[in-house]
């Protein structure tokens, strides 16, 4: 059962454990924001709301909004806009800024990783060249408190949600989430991604997944016997 706190109220005595969203007074942790109390390591509260604030090691989906040499400026669904360096692409190609859009232009996606924030909140990336999205598959986006949920314990849901819906599925820490594979496969995903978005804070979720997604299963192999 989730544990659901506002502002202020008391969370634990174990202050060795006080985590992200939590502040210790008095030798007494309390929740800083309103939201679902975590306490499977350290005690942390996920707040049902908010903005996306970088951190450094943070995989993220962005996308290119201005080219402003020698960076490209990246939204990364956070207050503060990223800058992906020219020097921080793969190769060793001469880029200059007359071609720089013909590496990266306004509205491509990409999957980066933070490397530096600063006191002024100057975000900088590295791109991961692992992940070239292009404009293969689907890009959806929920809050990114919830996307511990969407990952489970251990990495459950969403080892669930590929095997079922046979689709790749990356998740990026900024909320926004990577679908490709066949049609029917990334709809069910995105439904059930969805879902759990809309439904984490509840209980039974695991368990309503795998009916729906056994369910789709149930259904998509029926239709196979029909067609023979």
């Amino acid at each position: 059962m989730y544990k659901v706190v506002i502002p202020g109220d008391f969370i634990s005595d174990a202050v060795d454990r006080a985590g992200e969203g939590t502040y210790v007074e008095n030798g007494k942790v309390y929740a800083m924001h309103y939201g679902v109390v975590d306490e499977k390591e350290e005690i942390k509260v996920v707040p049902f709301v908010g903005k996306y604030m970088p951190s450094k090691g943070d995989v993220v989906i962005g996308k290119i909004i201005e080219i402003s040499f020698p960076y490209w400026i990246v939204d990364i669904a956070s207050p503060y806009e990223a800058r992906l360096h020219m020097s921080e692409m793969p190769g060793e190609n001469r880029i200059d800024f007359g071609n720089m859009h013909t590496y990266l232009d306004i509205g491509d996606l990409i999957v980066a990783k933070v490397i530096n924030t600063d006191v002024m909140m100057r975000v900088d990336l590295r791109l991961m060249e692992d992940f070239q999205i292009g404009s293969a598959g689907r890009l959806i986006e929920i809050p990114y408190t919830k996307v511990p949920r969407i990952i489970g314990r251990k990495g459950s849901m969403i080892k669930m949600l590929k095997d079922k819906c046979k689709c790749f599925i990356f998740v990026a820490k900024n909320g926004r989430i990577w679908l490709k594979g066949h049609e029917e496969g990334m709809n069910i995903a995105a439904e059930v991604i969805l879902m759990i978005a809309n439904e984490a804070h509840t209980s039974g979720l695991t368990d309503r997944v795998a009916h729906i997604l056994d369910t789709h299963s149930s259904r998509k192999k029926i239709r196979k016997v029909i067609k023979r």
